[in-house]
C-alpha cells in the first residue's frame, strides 16, 4: 500500500509544484519507470531465485567437501568456493569456455539427461603436477593433456561424481557418473543452444595456481525435482540428518546412565498401636503368598513382575514378565 501524505507533506508539494521546485512530467517519469520490468523473451527465467539460492547451498557443501578431499589428496593448500550461481543460455556457457579445456560429460541418473563439469587448465594441470609430485605451479602455455594427464584427471572427475552425489543427498538421491571427457567445447553440445541451465561457478586455488570450476546443468535435467529445491525442503532434511545422527549417541549416552531398581516383596497395614509395639523376633504377615510374584520397580515407577530366590548367595529376583500400563500398581 502506497504512503498516505500528512496535510503538511501535501501543502509541501504544492507549494514545490508551484514554485517550479519539482517538475510534475518528472514525478510522472518516475512512476512510470517504477512499473516497467524488463523481461528477454529470449533468456526466459526457468529457475527461481529460491531454486538458485538451494542450488548455492547445496554446492557449497560439495565446495566444502571437495577441499578436504583435495587437500587430502595433494597435501598442500586447497580452497574451493562457490562464486556465483545463475542461469543463463547453454549456448552462453559453452562460448565462455577456453580452448583447451577439460570437460566432463556427467550423467545424473536416475534424472535424464546430462551436465557438465569443466576445470580451468590452470587449476586442472596444477592438481595433475601435484599427484605427480611436482610443486603444483602451471607455468606452461595452455595445451592438450597428454594420454597419462588424461587418465589422472579421469581419476579426479570420477572422485568429484562421489562427491556431488554426498553433496545432493539431503534433496535428492542422485548418482552421478563419468560418461566421457573433451578437450573441445564444440564437441560437448548436449542441449538446444537456447535452453536454461543453471551455473554454478567455484573459485578454486590449487597451492600457488588459481582458476575457476564450472558445473552446468541443464533446466531440463533437475526440471523433475525441482519442487525439491526449496531451502523449506533443504533445512528440513538437515534437520532429519541431525536427528539421525544424534540418536545413536543419545542411546549411548542413556546406556551408560544408571537407574535405581527395588524389589517389593509384599505389603501389610498395621494399626498404629501394632506398630509402636513392634519388637525384635516379631513376625510380620504379608499380604503376598510365599510363591506369588513380586512386584520390581524402575525409578519408583512398576515396570516388571518376578519371583524371589537366592543368587550366588543373595536374595534375587527372577523376572517373569513386563507389567503393562492396565496393571495395577499393587496387583
Amino acid at each position: 500500500m502506497a504512503d498516505i501524505l500528512s496535510q503538511s507533506e501535501i501543502d509541501a508539494l504544492l507549494s514545490a509544484l508551484s514554485t517550479g521546485e519539482v517538475n510534475a512530467e518528472e514525478i510522472k517519469d518516475k512512476e512510470e519507470k517504477k512499473k516497467i520490468r524488463v523481461y528477454d523473451f529470449k533468456r526466459p527465467n526457468k529457475f527461481s531465485k529460491e531454486q538458485l539460492h538451494t542450488l548455492n547451498m547445496i554446492h557449497e557443501n560439495f565446495a566444502r567437501l571437495m577441499t578436504t578431499w583435495l587437500s587430502a589428496q595433494l597435501r598442500t593448500v586447497v580452497n574451493i568456493s562457490v562464486f556465483f550461481v545463475e542461469q543463463m543460455s547453454y549456448n552462453e556457457f559453452i562460448s565462455s569456455l577456453p580452448n583447451p579445456s577439460l570437460i566432463a560429460v556427467i550423467d545424473f541418473a536416475p534424472l535424464k539427461g546430462a551436465s557438465v563439469l569443466e576445470i580451468n587448465p590452470s587449476v586442472a594441470f596444477a592438481i595433475i603436477d601435484r599427484l605427480l609430485g611436482g610443486s603444483g605451479e602451471f607455468k606452461e602455455k595452455v595445451r592438450e593433456p597428454t594420454e597419462i594427464e588424461n587418465s589422472i584427471i579421469e581419476r579426479v572427475f570420477t572422485k568429484m561424481m562421489s562427491i556431488l552425489h554426498e553433496a545432493w543427498k539431503d534433496v535428492a538421491d542422485i548418482n552421478p557418473s563419468l560418461e566421457k571427457i573433451e578437450t573441445n567445447s564444440q564437441f560437448v553440445q548436449l542441449i538446444s543452444p537456447n535452453e536454461a541451465v543453471a551455473l554454478i561457478t567455484f573459485n578454486a586455488k590449487v597451492g600457488k595456481s588459481d582458476g575457476m570450476i564450472n558445473l552446468c546443468i541443464p533446466h531440463i535435467v533437475i526440471e523433475p525435482i525441482a519442487p525439491k529445491l526449496s531451502a523449506k525442503m533443504w533445512f528440513s532434511s538437515k534437520r532429519e540428518e541431525g536427528a539421525k545422527k544424534s540418536t545413536p549417541v543419545l542411546r549411548q549416552k542413556l546406556s551408560n546412565t544408571h537407574v535405581e531398581l527395588k524389589a517389593e516383596l509384599g505389603k501389610a497395614i498395621l494399626s498404629v498401636g501394632e506398630f509402636l509395639d513392634l519388637k525384635v523376633g516379631d513376625v510380620i504377615a504379608l499380604d503376598r503368598d510365599v510363591h506369588s510374584e513380586a512386584s520390581l520397580y524402575v525409578q519408583e515407577q512398576l515396570k516388571f513382575k518376578g519371583l524371589v530366590g537366592i543368587h550366588n548367595n543373595k536374595m534375587a529376583l527372577k523376572v517373569t514378565r513386563k507389567v503393562s500400563e492396565e496393571d495395577e500398581p499393587n496387583g
